[in-house]
């Protein structure tokens, strides 16, 4: 399937190849639900997925995988100040391979391959790994305003990079806006999803005014996922969390109809998944601090047979000209910005 990918999207050298299929190994290592997605996706362009979630999840090894390795073999985490150096190394590889389209780890030559390719703007990687590096420094944030300027760099700027690969019916800057919410949509469900791990690694994403609204602080919820008992506070917290986090989901949904019709299967099953999470979450009574909630293979694989009858109809009007919208497509009037 690697091959057929790469064949379909004009990969032909022999080590571009390889550094794709380095990529598309991760995701599908680590992406369960962004894989899934990805499959429902035209083949083309599959290997340029592969490559933006690659790219992330490199920086993401560096930021949080080192330091949990550390800890889960007992020895030291790697200081903030060795991590910084990683991360700038990385970003010093990426600035030279969208420069000379050669890059040291593959990973980085095949994501600034497919930046050429699709011409994505060069400062959505700069903006993402200042967040990145913020990460070593910043552990919480006072109100809602403050954690969304950090996931323009974290969260937006993904569906930013993703958007010239996914094609668009109009304008691409009328669909910019949607894309940009969906990203912090999904990364809230993230946060919301891994308070407790990322309380283990001295983080709290989710709002200090939020909490505090519900009676919430960090030693209260240090206390929940030491002792392993519940509190209606928290509950009440994470409830309000949840509500947030789906309001973004409503602002993002209506850009889904501006994309391309065949790529709009692939982000209406992601939105599906990622929903689900936030289900789970819900069902399993907001235990978040305690165990991680996912989405189960049943759903998965109900939500990927649902987008692949997205993806026949598709191909269906592609050759006999347009019909009905596709089932959960929304058509409504563009709005105006991103949602803050």
């Amino acid at each position: 399937m690697t091959r057929r990918e790469l064949d379909a999207g004009g990969v032909t050298e022999p080590s571009l190849r390889a550094a794709y299929a380095e990529c598309r190994r991760l995701n599908a290592l680590h992406g369960r639900s962004y894989f899934l997605a990805t499959r429902l996706l035209p083949v083309e362009r599959r290997s340029a997925v592969h490559a933006l979630y690659g790219f992330a999840r490199r920086a993401d090894d560096i930021v949080d995988v080192l330091a949990d390795d550390a800890a889960g073999s007992g020895g030291p985490a790697p200081a903030p100040g060795d991590r910084d150096r990683l991360l700038r190394r990385l970003e010093g590889d990426l600035a030279h391979a969208l420069r000379t389209g050669e890059g040291h780890d593959p990973v980085v030559r095949a994501v600034a391959d497919t930046a050429g390719r699709y011409g994505i703007e060069h400062t959505l990687f700069a903006d993402f790994l200042a967040s990145m590096r913020s990460d070593l420094r910043v552990t919480d944030y006072p109100a809602y305003a403050d954690l969304r300027s950090y996931m323009h760099g974290s969260a937006a700027v993904i569906g930013l990079q993703m958007l010239p690969v996914l094609g668009t019916v109009g304008a691409r800057a009328e669909a910019a806006p949607y894309a940009a919410d969906l990203g912090v949509a999904f990364q809230l469900t993230n946060f919301l999803r891994d308070v407790g791990e990322d309380l283990d690694r001295g983080r709290v994403y989710l709002p200090a005014d939020l909490l505090a609204a519900h009676g919430v602080d960090r030693p209260l919820l240090e206390w929940s996922r030491r002792t392993g008992r519940a509190d209606p506070r928290i509950r009440s917290a994470l409830v309000a969390a949840e509500a947030l986090t789906r309001g973004v989901y409503r602002a993002a949904e209506p850009g889904i109809a501006l994309l391309d019709p065949r790529t709009r299967p692939c982000i209406r099953a992601a939105f599906t998944l990622y929903g689900g999470i936030l289900d789970a979450i819900a069902d399993q009574g907001y235990a978040v601090l305690h165990r991680r909630a996912v989405v189960s293979r049943g759903r998965r694989a109900a939500t990927a047979a649902a987008g692949v009858g997205r993806v026949v109809a598709a191909r269906l009007r592609a050759r006999t000209g347009p019909r009905a919208p596709e089932p959960g497509a929304v058509e409504t009037p563009l709005r105006k910005g991103p949602v803050s």
